[in-house]
């Protein structure tokens, strides 16, 4: 390595160091337990590392020794066998080498691919309010920055430490040993060398932040602005010049940093080649009076130049080990915080599947409920706030107490807020209540398989989400192992196969994203017709036909009732002419039930239903 690459590299390495953060103190002692499963692997790779660092150094002394053989004119076989032994080391250097980079590059993607499906298995089993608090930007960056960053732990910085360390004592070794004096003197140079590049590297680490964060700003900015709803605001409030404008802003802050970056790193790449050169002209100008005098030989002069660089690679390297190793730390334990939530919802250790049968009641006993506090589901940092909202935890749901019997339909109605909803996510266990119980024929769902219970309940909200691929894999979420004749009956009973037969692609077609590339009324269909592959026992729709105008909502109403023929279903409208035919309704207010009844009871009644139905029916 030249001493020009070694300012450069030693230069990047400072400027690209991670700014360092507090992290827990049993961090290393996990890294050390997660590390335990590559053992085998570790030592190899450490084991190729100190030899390929003592062949560098052996390279140097033979081309001195080369240097010696032809000034005392040793005979042309000599130098052809020194010639050869060059060679063989530089083959077994770069075999050894080789080796070097396919164990790292097998142990390095082994940790990423480790920690990448630990924080995404995981992530998937936190509740639904994780969600809701999260940044999903910062979700993902855990499972990119931070896990590449506890990856370079093993596969960059503990390779760069042990063979560094090797290289510098064999090579200050050789070279005290060679001559004191010219390495004395050249270590003189080397305060010049590393404080300029800590000074510069601190600057540049500075303005490489600073375009980082400009450069996320924007990546923000591109993806919100991007998605169809954003798209839809900014042109609807006729703000695009003032949005390019903020973001041509963004840009050029990013430009000018990169263009004080290019010139600040010329100009101390020149000046620390300049001390190089002047650290190698020490070496020829010293060694050679030395070597004149006859108290260095002149292969030993060209040892010493050769170690030199060799020299201060390793001692800038091993300057900048500290901060790496905090770095990786760091990165390791924004990595543990995601693992050390833990899931609210989880199987029981004697849970039970749900036997396969057609009729399946639901029986809400006295439940009450409060959702979880952010302490409990979310991490400061996910939610970009410095601590994490204390409020929460005030009770929604107080003695729900109602039975669906199986193959009937009870509606739930009453005003926003009054906790209809919560009560379709304790059906569906996606939160579990704190008291009470939710029982399905009997038998409480915390004491039943997630699997089972997902097979045995399904839900229809108002949103009608798709995911940006085909109409075929939104279909096949459902039921993955469905055939195409069985996808195309549930589409005809969605009342959706016309519009997919029409289509240029038919069920390859992509949706776009969230599905906006079909109509409100096409998606709620599609995740009618997912519901149908799924063929659950228990049905629950939550706000289905709310956003639909009234053709659509015709035919969803019509795809609904082939739907719930069957099943036990649990419908929560505000549209009360949706749910006339209901075999019970309950009025949920605060939290409890108020009324319950059929249609004309509650009417007859002259209570909260009334109110509402005259409310809607008024004109």
């Amino acid at each position: 390595m030249s001493m020009e690459n070694v300012a450069w590299n030693s230069l990047w390495r400072m400027s690209g160091a991670k700014e360092q953060r507090a992290f827990a103190p049993d961090t290393f002692r996990r890294v050390v337990a997660f590390a335990a499963r590559y053992k085998k692997q570790l030592i190899w790779f450490v084991s190729f590392s100190v030899v390929s660092a003592v062949l560098a150094v052996a390279t140097p002394v033979l081309a001195g020794k080369v240097v010696d053989a032809i000034v005392g004119n040793q005979g042309s076989g000599v130098v052809v066998r020194l010639a050869v032994l060059i060679a063989a080391v530089a083959i077994a250097n770069a075999g050894i080498g080789l080796l070097v980079r396919w164990i790292s590059s097998r142990l390095g993607e082994g940790i990423i691919y480790d920690l990448r499906t630990a924080v995404f298995d995981h992530v998937q089993k936190m509740p639904i309010a994780f969600f809701t608090r999260t940044r999903t930007g910062a979700l993902v960056s855990r499972l990119n920055n931070d896990v590449i960053g506890a990856q370079s732990a093993f596969s960059g910085t503990l390779s760069s430490l042990v063979s560094n360390v090797v290289a510098l004592v064999l090579t200050a070794g050789v070279m005290l040993t060679t001559s004191w004096q010219v390495t004395v003197l050249a270590l003189v140079m080397l305060p010049i060398f590393l404080l300029p590049a800590r000074r510069f590297g601190k600057t540049l680490a500075l303005l490489r932040r600073e375009s980082a964060d400009h450069n996320a700003a924007m990546g923000t900015q591109m993806t919100e602005r991007f998605s169809a709803p954003g798209a839809t605001l900014i042109k609807l409030f006729g703000r695009p010049a003032s949005e390019s404008h903020e973001f041509a802003l963004r840009a050029a802050r990013v430009r000018d940093i990169g263009v004080k970056m290019a010139l600040r790193q010329f100009f101390f790449v020149t000046m620390l080649t300049l001390v190089a050169a002047l650290a190698l002209a020490l070496v020829y100008g010293l060694g050679g009076v030395y070597a004149l005098r006859g108290e260095l030989a002149a292969g030993d002069v060209v040892t010493l130049v050769l170690l030199l660089t060799q020299l201060y690679a390793p001692l800038t390297a091993l300057a900048n080990a500290r901060v790496e190793i905090m770095s990786a730390l760091v990165s390791f334990d924004r990595v543990f915080e995601i693992l050390d939530l833990k899931p609210l919802i989880t199987d029981a250790p004697d849970a039970t599947a749900l036997p396969k049968t057609a009729a399946v009641d639901v029986r809400f006993r006295n439940v009450d409920f409060a959702y979880p506090s952010a302490d409990k589901v979310s991490l400061a940092s996910l939610e970009d706030v410095a601590t994490l909202d204390t409020r929460g935890g005030e009770q929604v749901l107080h003695g729900i107490d109602f039975l669906v019997p199986a193959g009937q339909t009870v509606a739930l109605v009453g005003s926003s807020g009054a906790g209809k909803s919560t009560i379709a996510q304790l059906m569906a266990r996606l939160y579990d209540v704190d008291s009470g119980a939710v029982e399905l024929s009997g038998t409480d769902i915390r004491q039943l398989s997630l699997s089972s219970l997902r097979r045995t309940v399904s839900m229809v909200t108002q949103d009608g989400h798709l995911f940006h691929e085909t109409i075929r894999a939104n279909l096949l979420l459902a039921a993955p192992e469905a055939t195409e004749e069985e996808l195309w009956d549930a589409l005809r009973r969605a009342r959706l196969e016309s519009t997919m037969q029409a289509l240029p692609d038919g069920l390859d077609t992509m949706v776009g994203e969230r599905g906006y590339r079909l109509s409100g009324g096409e998606r709620q269909r599609m995740t009618i017709a997912r519901l149908l592959l799924a063929a659950p026992q228990v049905v629950i729709l939550d706000e289905a036909t709310a956003a639909l105008d009234s053709t659509n909502e015709a035919a969803v109403q019509e795809a609904l009732a082939h739907a719930l023929e069957g099943r036990t279903a649990v419908v929560i409208a505000h549209r009360l002419s949706t749910i006339r035919s209901a075999d019970q309704i309950l009025v949920i207010e605060d939290g409890r039930i108020l009324e319950r009844g059929t249609h004309a009871e509650l009417l007859a009644v002259g209570g909260r239903y009334s109110e509402l139905h005259e409310t809607q029916f008024a004109q």
